[in-house]
């Protein structure tokens, strides 16, 4: 049967990979961290306040106050290519893009910001993808970071009048895959360093205590990346560094709820003041770096632990782009389109 003129044109038959980091400004000025940190900090997922009594706090005061600090914070780290997150994410896409060929069409979103994922969930689903990898790039689970990933796709699909087949990503904090990309990487770069840390860091994202004790499986992935991740090192540096320490941290506390412990700003403050002069940081759940690690790890770590008495700080870069990082995504994209693919 011959398709009428007027048939509306109707791609498909492609398969298509998102991959989804949490989002960044446009700009490192206050106007962009406003929209940003607007958008960000109204999601009830990230914040889970009752709207009523977090609404005046937010627009009242966080939204007045907390732009111009953040954006001199992303104004420390931004390139030409844009902040850390959003040129290293664009870096993994097109690397991802090489290694799966023509076959697959790989884009790259965010959650909060641009490029947003609904649009670029409609953008595939345009250019003929009707079936999509949505993979989000959190290593560990949480509600306020992979679970809203998946209500952004649950908002763009219920958008689309023919919705492509969807999958997503699992969480992978403790795949094999996972542990050995990280482990490789990590062992690389202390290899490379002019000094031998006395200390290996592994500082994850904080989380308000709440969650855990509400079931959020985060604080358990982090510890169960950061116990096998230190076991693999253990083994593969038994020879050079074995009387490297290595210990668990989480960062960027925020507001006065207790938060997941124990803190890494009190963890190189407390380092540098019983003695310990030799430290390496790592970021094991971050898939790239950003204003979490480039600004608050790296730069205002350093400053946290040599003030205390350190003398040599490194912060190790996450995975990123790079080999180890590459062939990691590259294997668990692979396996997850197992039957389109």
């Amino acid at each position: 049967m011959m398709r009428p003129e007027d048939h509306p044109e109707a791609p498909l038959g492609r398969i298509g990979v998102l991959l989804v980091n949490l989002g960044t400004p446009d700009a490192p000025t206050p106007a962009a961290v406003k929209r940003y940190l607007a958008e960000f900090l109204s999601d009830s997922r990230v914040v889970e306040i009752p709207r009523l009594i977090w609404w005046p706090i937010l627009h009242g005061i966080i939204l007045n106050t907390r732009p111009k600090k953040s954006a001199h914070a992303y104004a420390q780290v931004w390139s030409d290519a844009g902040s850390p997150l959003a040129a290293i994410t664009a870096a993994q896409s097109k690397a991802l893009q090489v290694r799966l060929g023509d076959g697959v069409r790989v884009a790259w979103g965010m959650r909060y910001g641009n490029p947003a994922m609904g649009a670029e969930i409609a953008k595939l689903k345009d250019a003929g993808c009707d079936r999509i990898l949505i993979a989000p790039l959190y290593p560990q689970y949480s509600g306020a970071t992979t679970a809203t990933v998946i209500d952004a796709m649950g908002a763009a699909l219920k958008a689309m009048r023919w919705q492509p087949a969807v999958r997503t990503l699992p969480p992978y904090y403790d795949d094999a895959l996972h542990i050995e990309a990280l482990r490789a990487d990590i062992a690389r770069q202390l290899s490379a360093l002019t000094f031998r840390p006395e200390v290996l860091l592994l500082s994850f994202h904080g989380m308000p205590l709440r969650t855990l004790q509400l079931g959020d499986p985060y604080h358990c992935q982090c510890r169960k990346t950061s116990r096998l991740l230190a076991e693999a090192l253990v083994e593969a540096l038994a020879g050079e560094w074995g009387d490297l320490r290595i210990e668990t941290s989480f960062q960027s506390r925020f507001g006065k709820a207790k938060w997941l412990e124990p803190a890494t700003d009190a963890v190189l403050a407390a380092e540098g003041a019983k003695g310990t002069k030799r430290l390496a940081i790592a970021a094991p759940g971050f898939s790239a770096d950003c204003l979490e690690t480039r600004e608050e790890l790296a730069i205002r770590g350093r400053e946290q632990f040599v003030s205390a008495g350190g003398t040599h700080f490194a912060a190790l870069d996450c995975l990123n782009d790079g080999a180890a990082g590459m062939t990691m995504l590259e294997a668990l994209v692979r396996r997850e389109l197992a039957g389109w693919f």
